[in-house]
């Protein structure tokens, strides 16, 4: 294998006309960018190299990260619309035009999940997954729904008239409904109702049988219409889905934040509408009413001639056709632990560990926490979070720790999207066993991944630290990959002490010797990083940058990428969502290669490498990982690490496995050219995949003595072979 800048290099672009270092159109649009991301996505729902269920969970992932664009981002662009008409979006557009180039990408995207839904729905077919529409049912099928609705479906019912006596009734965000039109058999009275779809019940049907058989929720409610609506005839029905603004803005001061969040959560069930998507088949009289009584129109309104809430198909994915999905994987447990008898401390303080999720087990994280809150020696533990499961190992290990006495501090998150309610009720959870919950720093979101637990140690106390690139999530660490460094070294546990002081006393860290951390000097650590490998280039050392990260949007940040580009420093970037940045660019970025993979599991690591005037890779190359992205908000409006990697073995696994298998991978790999368009690199079976060879690959820093001596290490990424 031939790693070389060279070989890698894509071909440049001219400059746009009349480009220059101030110019905005050196910055790529950041929301065209996002959803280019569940294009991608996308395209493997359509990979035939891919099983066939598989494909259609990649089909449901795209159309839920549309939902959540619709809930959280377009609200904003809206916003901006509305409120600053004047203020230019970072790539040089008014908030109108971004509006009207992003609306046009999300149609495209619509449409083409939409034609991708009705291919796989064919294929489903001929695979024996059928989804019936209601004329398709049989007898024997309809005498079994007529028991299913009495049962399952009829009690979760509500039909609502519109008329002066019924107000509109409220429907939730993704909350899916059927208007009608009726007429009442006795008086001939027309009425118009309202049917929601009850969101406790599944949107699919398994009908019985020995073949899968399906019927979509709304499927079966029209086919027992007349039942429902016992006296009338129906006239005529359509759906229609409802998108809402979701974001909770923190603006003004609070005395109570717990209790901020709480109020927020129920104001944001009733948020702004950022989208209504109709049913083609929506006659105009009822599509006329629903959006007067909705209050909303323009381009917030949009006909689809297709299932809504494509989201919802990931329901299909049954268990009995193990041979349509992916092979299930086991991820190894690192051997080092088992040859310290399980001991996690004694493997520690042996020297520096990084896990890598999802191929190597998160449970190591667990049992990290567990013997903490077991061991007698343990006398304090410190813990952030931000996302964890809603049956979390993580927060029962706290709460044994704090009801036996230890000392306990947990930083936990209200304002990580999605996961507030759930957050909330974990921090409750905490204070009553005796847990210190602090909420973070008012302005800030507290992002960072740490844990730091203290141990009486003979006549010493001795610190062990945990940082991560994601959360203490057991159920999301087995579908993202990420990083878990485990070390005693003291200047770590010193600097992760003074973090957790900063969030729990605001005492600005001061002389830090490990780490760097947002708000205070990640930006400045990173900044001086790069300049170092201009200075390395402009003196005719190689120059060398490896980044891998989830978005790239930051304008200072990018522009001093240009910078070293322009000094011939050697840029390579893997980035999985958001990237504003432009390479190959004649003059510019002629010096960077950015691409984005898109796999089985969800790329979510984040790691920066300089390589100090030897090049990449190199043992004295500078290697870090990191909670942050380099977005604008992660720099300035987080807690965010990054960390050292010093220990060599867990430095050469990090950079010459890590890095160097992302840079090399093909099977799922695109690049980015400077007109913000992707292209896939290679995708015959026989190209190069990052994601498996980790599969089948044990990591350097987990080997323990056993594996060691059975196994071959992979130096076939660091000798070019």
């Amino acid at each position: 294998m031939n790693l070389s800048i060279a070989a890698r290099r894509e071909a440049t672009v001219p400059a746009p006309e009349g480009l220059s270092p101030e110019d905005p159109s050196r910055f790529l649009n950041r929301d065209l960018s996002w959803i280019s991301l569940s294009h991608r996505v996308l395209e493997e729902a359509g990979n035939p190299r891919h099983p066939l269920l598989s494909r259609l969970r990649y089909l449901s992932i795209s159309a839920a990260n549309l939902d959540e664009f619709l809930m959280f981002r377009l609200s904003e662009i809206y916003r901006q619309a509305e409120r600053h008409p004047g203020v230019l979006t970072q790539d040089g557009l008014t908030p109108a035009e971004n509006l009207v180039k992003v609306s046009a990408a999300i149609n495209r995207l619509v449409a083409s999940q939409q034609d991708c839904w009705r291919a796989l729905k064919r294929e489903l077919g001929g695979s024996g997954i059928d989804v019936i529409p209601p004329e398709e049912l049989t007898d024997a099928d309809r005498d079994w729904l007529n028991a299913y609705v009495q049962d399952q479906i009829s009690p979760l019912l509500t039909p609502f008239a519109m008329d002066a006596a019924h107000p509109f009734p409220f429907v939730p965000t993704l909350g899916i409904v059927i208007a009608l039109r009726l007429r009442r058999r006795d008086d001939g009275q027309e009425i118009s109702s309202l049917l929601p779809l009850p969101s406790q019940s599944p949107r699919f049907v398994r009908l019985p049988g020995q073949t899968g058989r399906f019927i979509a929720l709304e499927g079966i409610i029209t086919a027992f219409l007349s039942e429902i609506f016992a006296g009338y005839d129906v006239l005529e029905h359509g759906l229609f889905r409802i998108l809402r603004e979701s974001n909770i803005r923190t603006e003004g001061s609070t005395s109570d934040l717990v209790q901020f969040y709480e109020t927020a959560l129920k104001r944001r069930r009733r948020g702004p509408i950022t989208r209504l998507i109709v049913d083609v088949h929506l006659s105009p009289d009822l599509r006329k009413l629903v959006l007067e009584e909705l209050r909303v129109g323009g381009d917030r309104v949009v006909a689809l001639d297709g299932l809504l809430g494509l989201g919802d198909v990931a329901q299909l994915i049954v268990e009995d056709r193990p041979e349509l999905r992916f092979t299930p994987y086991r991820p190894r447990y690192p051997e080092r632990i088992h040859d310290f008898g399980g001991d996690c401390f004694a493997a520690i303080r042996f020297k520096d560990m990084i896990v890598h999720h999802p191929y190597e087990s998160f449970d190591v994280v667990v049992q990290f926490l567990r013997q903490a809150a077991s061991d007698p020696a343990v006398v304090a533990i410190r813990q952030t979070i931000y996302r964890t499961s809603e049956k979390s190992p993580i927060i029962e290990a706290l709460i044994a720790a704090a009801e036996i006495g230890k000392s306990v501090t947990a930083l936990v998150e209200l304002k990580a999207e999605f996961d507030e309610a759930t957050n909330i009720r974990w921090a409750r959870e905490l204070e009553r066993a005796g847990v210190q919950v602090v909420y973070g720093v008012l302005d800030l979101i507290t992002h960072a991944k740490m844990s730091l637990v203290v141990r009486r140690e003979g006549q010493e106390l001795r610190t062990y630290a945990h940082f991560g690139t994601g959360n203490y999530h057991p159920i999301n660490a087995r579908g993202y990959t990420d990083l878990s460094l485990f070390t005693a070294d003291p200047d770590f546990g010193r600097d992760v002490l003074a973090v957790f002081n900063m969030i729990t006393g605001y005492i600005v860290p001061d002389h830090l010797r490990r780490i760097a951390v947002a708000p205070h000097t990640l930006r400045k650590t990173l900044m001086a990083l790069i300049e170092d490998e201009i200075g390395h280039a402009l003196a005719g050392r190689p120059g060398a940058i490896w980044i891998k990260l989830n978005a790239l949007g930051d304008p200072g940040m990018i522009d001093a990428l240009y910078r070293a580009s322009k000094a011939g420093v050697q840029i390579d970037i893997v980035v999985r969502g958001i990237c504003c940045l432009r390479p190959g660019i004649f003059g510019l970025s002629d010096n960077i290669r950015v691409k984005s993979i898109v796999g089985r599991f969800l790329e979510h690591t984040r790691v920066v490498c300089f390589g100090a005037g030897h090049g990449l890779p190199s043992p004295e190359a500078k290697v870090f990982i990191s909670s942050a992205d380099w977005m604008t908000v992660n720099f300035d409006g987080r807690v965010e690490t990054l960390v050292p990697i010093l220990n060599p073995t867990v430095h050469r696994q990090v950079l010459n496995e890590v890095m160097q298998a992302n840079l090399r991978d093909e099977a799922q790999s695109w690049t980015l050219d400077a007109g913000g368009n992707y292209r896939r690199v290679n995708n015959t079976p026989d190209g190069f995949s990052a994601q498996h060879y980790f599969m089948t690959n044990p990591s350097l820093s987990g080997r323990g003595s056993a594996v060691v001596a059975a196994s071959t290490p992979p130096d076939s990424l660091e000798a070019g072979a």
